[in-house]
């Protein structure tokens, strides 16, 4: 009788012990929030940089280096990577339906919000689908992963990555499948995050939180706290990124608007249109360093001259584009050969 008491003891203790991780599980973990709150700084200087550059204060265009691209590709993939870790640990003992939904409105509701505000903003280029959405729709599709099978999961999550290689077809390019991500060409949009590729990346976050739920190592990680500045300011970070997303564009925009009405614009980046377009032509019947040299050439001249504005603003006359033509071919008789 003594041997089964001892033995019912020691059972009741193993279940408990494996509970554990679980039952921890729906709490904020610090260190999942300091992954959060170093997503949130990554891309808080990704738009710092795609400010400057969209206000032309430096000569670089951040959409055209590929380096920049992937770090943004980063970002996202790791602010949908935690999304699938915390639904995993959040409902790790059953659905909490009440959260969830508590949740989903919060996403939902800013998703809507950035729309409507850059639908005003850029017209030509509004947020239709873009990092919040995604997380949105994802985490309502992920629901059913959180039963799965890991490695099922895995098999899904790989064919959402690879979608974009496999099935694009033009009859996709449509404004209402473009949430699909499935299309030949990309839509014109200033933040575009469809379910193809990106929902792999929540599927893969879900096949990670159920793992750190069997780790022996998961109780350490959960109740680890952040003590130094730097971990806490993390941490408030990766709780408040909500509101920091919402917020922060205004926020940085406003001060280097402020900038360029003191400083103006970088004069190279305010003349790369120009640029473009003038070297695109010369193309057709010179080298390209004549070309450059013409073109810089003939930017320098316009700019002392009010013709320089009307370029700029896109409002040249016929009479401007004679003017315009006739300065490129006295600095070509100038240019070396």
């Amino acid at each position: 009788m003594n041997e089964d008491a001892a033995r019912a003891r020691a059972n009741q203790e193993c279940a408990r012990t494996a509970a554990q991780p679980r039952s921890v599980a729906s709490q904020r973990w610090d260190a999942i929030d300091v992954a959060r709150g170093l997503a949130i700084a990554a891309m808080i200087v990704y738009h710092f940089s795609w400010d400057l550059s969209f206000l032309k204060l430096i000569e670089t265009n951040i959409l055209q280096v590929p380096a920049w691209r992937w770090f943004a590709r980063g970002i996202a993939g790791s602010f949908l990577f935690l999304a699938g870790i915390g639904l995993a640990l959040a409902h790790a003992q059953g659905f909490r339906r009440i959260a969830f939904l508590k949740r989903l409105m919060k996403v939902g509701g800013a998703a809507l919000a950035v729309t409507l505000v850059t639908f005003f903003a850029f017209p030509d280029s509004y947020i239709f689908f873009g990092i919040l959405h995604c997380i949105a729709v994802s985490s309502v599709l992920a629901l059913p992963f959180l039963r799965t099978p890991p490695a099922l999961t895995l098999v899904v999550a790989i064919v959402f990555l690879s979608g974009p290689a496999l099935f694009t077809s033009p009859a996709l390019d449509s404004p209402a499948l473009d949430w699909l991500g499935l299309g030949a060409t990309d839509p014109r949009t200033n933040d575009y995050v469809p379910l193809f590729p990106w929902f792999g990346m929540v599927l893969f976050g879900i096949v990670a939180g159920k793992a750190l739920l069997l780790r022996t190592g998961t109780m350490r990680l959960a109740r680890w706290q952040a003590r130094d500045v730097l971990s806490r300011t993390l941490v408030w970070a990766g709780r408040k990124s909500l509101p920091i997303y919402l917020v922060h564009q205004l926020v940085l925009l406003g001060l280097l608007f402020g900038v360029l009405q003191i400083t103006g614009p970088n004069l190279k980046a305010e003349a790369q249109p120009f640029m473009n377009e003038c070297v695109s032509t010369c193309l057709m019947n010179a080298q390209p360093a004549t070309c450059n040299a013409v073109c810089s050439c003939t930017v320098d001249t316009l700019r002392q001259s009010d013709l320089w504005q009307k370029v700029l603003r896109g409002e040249t006359t016929a009479e401007d584009q004679t003017q315009i033509s006739r300065t490129a071919q006295q600095c070509l008789r100038r240019a070396p050969s």
